[in-house]
């Protein structure tokens, strides 16, 4: 599926936030759910650029695990769901904008991003990991101060392989970092360990895993814009409801291939 910097940097750095522009928004002063019903449909965000948890197919569809989990939830609360796909790096700056209703996207749980937004879950668990390609001499963490590491931007694998001072690339989206990867531009990606393995398989693209870096599991949540108790509750309820009743399983099981709770 974290502690970071502080808020305003995090609020940066995650959400591709400028400092003028957070300060241009104002929070909400009232729950967003009783508008929501009213309206009868919620916007939910993603980059539509992280297979197989969200992407779009050749029918033009943004489909995957995380599309599966909104529309569902959506649909327990009695709403439609409008996909909307977006840049990463700002995904928290449109949220909070109203340009959307909630993220539904794989965004890691941070305690700085839980200081802009508000979480629902989290929805799975995932791990940090670095790939190179096979026969890679960069075999070791410790060998990457002289690697090239690619990193999607926005993401807190940026945050992390900056703050490891790597020389970093940035990219818009797990399948350009893979290309990267595999054309020899990067000697090395960070990035979730279920996503990466998953997309690298789907393709074919071999791969080597650096095995002695430590990390912790972290959650993946749902974000919102804060001041929504109604709105969260009524998420996580139907959340809970899906997991308790094997549907979740049945999405996680056709996109995955697993229970990654």
């Amino acid at each position: 599926m974290t502690k970071r910097r502080t808020f305003m940097q995090a609020a940066a750095a995650a959400g591709g936030l400028a400092l003028a522009g957070l300060m241009a928004i104002s929070p909400a002063v009232a729950d967003e759910l009783e508008a929501l019903k009213e309206k009868g449909v919620i916007r939910i965000a993603m980059s539509g650029a992280y297979p197989p948890f969200n992407f779009v197919n050749d029918k033009n569809e943004v489909v995957g695990f995380d599309p599966a989990i909104g529309t569902e939830i959506a649909k327990r609360m009695g709403l439609e769901a409008e996909i909307v796909t977006t840049a990463w790096d700002g995904i928290i700056g449109g949220l909070l904008a109203n340009k959307y209703d909630a993220i539904v996207g794989s965004m890691t749980i941070t305690a700085e991003r839980d200081e802009v937004v508000d979480f629902v879950g989290p929805y799975y668990t995932t791990k940090r990991a670095i790939f190179t390609k096979p026969g890679s001499e960069f075999t070791s963490v410790s060998q990457l101060g002289d690697a090239k590491v690619g990193v999607t931007l926005g993401e807190t694998h940026e945050e992390w392989a900056t703050e490891q001072g790597y020389d970093i690339n940035t990219y818009k989206g797990l399948p350009e970092l893979l290309l990267e990867l595999e054309n020899g531009r990067v000697d090395a990606i960070v990035n979730d360990s279920i996503a990466a393995i998953l997309a690298m398989t789907e393709k074919g693209q071999e791969f080597a895993i650096i095995k002695d870096l430590e990390t912790d599991a972290f959650g993946a949540g749902i974000a919102i814009r804060e001041g929504n108790p109604e709105l969260a509750a009524a998420m996580q309820e139907a959340l809970d409801a899906m997991m308790e009743d094997g549907t979740y399983v049945e999405i996680a099981m056709e996109w995955i291939g697993a229970d990654i709770r």
